[in-house]
């Protein structure tokens, strides 16, 4: 099934803050027309290895997700000043799948001092893959969640922008792309 939007929850942590954002923002983007879920815990992925990994089948379902997609927002947890390794992992094995495509992140931290973590990634699929980043990204720490959600209001209200810049973005953006390089 193709959806305009494409939610991953990137945290293999069942308990996930990354989640719960990413889950909030899925739930808005349900509201507002197609959106799919996507959890990396659902699917065993290799290590990127520069060479067999790519025909591992998860590898090709998950690409095809992301080539299908207009719009990918990552819920991603920030470990040691990055994104996660299932994060990165999941970006270079799909690679070019995340080509011109409109790209946002949902980051939950342990402290307030990582909020810029999210960048080294962003650069790469800039650089790499041409996706227009939203500079509108979420991050929160530990304070911003109760047991199943988001709890702070400035948090869900950011987790709200990101969503309708995401709307704004993904079809004119989409709408280039497919000019520039018509199939």
């Amino acid at each position: 099934m193709k959806s305009d939007y494409l939610v991953i929850s990137c945290s293999l942590n069942p308990e996930s803050n990354s989640r719960k954002m990413a889950k909030a923002a899925f739930d808005l983007l349900q509201q507002r027309g197609s959106a799919e879920w996507l959890d990396l815990r659902d699917y065993e992925l290799p290590i990127c290895d520069g060479g067999p990994a790519y025909g591992h089948g998860n590898v090709e379902i998950l690409a095809q997700k992301i080539r299908d997609a207009k719009c990918v927002l990552m819920g991603v947890p920030i470990y040691n000043f990055d994104v996660n390794a299932a994060a990165k992992n999941l970006i270079e094995l799909t690679g070019r799948a995340w080509t011109e495509k409109v790209v946002g992140f949902l980051c939950a931290a342990g402290g307030k001092s990582s909020y810029m973590s999210v960048m080294g990634v962003a650069n790469s699929l800039m650089l790499d893959f041409r996706s227009l980043i939203i500079p509108r990204f979420v991050y929160a720490d530990g304070s911003s969640f109760d047991a199943t959600s988001v709890s702070d209001a400035l948090v869900k209200t950011r987790i709200d922008e990101l969503v309708e810049t995401a709307i704004t973005l993904a079809g004119p953006v989409a709408e280039q792309a497919k000019k520039a390089n018509p199939a």
